[in-house]
């Protein structure tokens, strides 16, 4: 099953974590100096702040999806319809292993598919200049 992605940078972790807390009436999942995440089920969602990024706001969409079948599955679709990739395999990134792979729309917002295989000490294997969660940076093929 398929759990919605979304992550977004904050100027201010605190203020945002008891802004998201009050919002989805709960308290974060996972919560680290520099970065914050909602595992929800209704809606289904996984919701991360983190201060590493540029200017405040979104940073990328996507699927977290619950096996290496599905994930296939989505990497299949975006193959079938002639989308550019970026398929980065097992990484680190916001405090997890995954296997995953990128998409970009075309305005430029990178969408990530990927399934968690385990929770990890570490924000990314990536310098901490590196943005939320190595997204893209000028669409596909470039990554982290």
């Amino acid at each position: 099953m398929k759990r919605f992605h979304v992550h977004v940078h904050v100027q201010d972790l605190d203020q945002s974590i008891a802004f998201y807390s009050k919002l989805f009436a709960a308290t974060p999942t996972r919560q680290e100096g520099d970065y914050a995440k909602w595992m929800l089920e209704d809606p289904r969602i996984n919701f991360a702040i983190s201060t590493r990024g540029g200017k405040p706001g979104v940073d990328h969409l996507g699927f977290q999806v619950d096996s290496e079948a599905e994930l296939g599955a989505l990497r299949e679709r975006a193959a079938q319809a002639d989308l550019a990739m970026a398929d980065t395999g097992e990484t680190t990134c916001c405090y997890a292993r995954s296997n995953k792979h990128w998409i970009t729309d075309p305005q430029g917002i990178a969408w990530e598919h990927f399934h968690t295989l385990a929770d990890v000490p570490m924000f990314n294997e990536a310098p901490k200049a590196a943005s939320a969660c190595c997204t893209p940076k000028t669409g596909a093929g470039a990554c982290c």
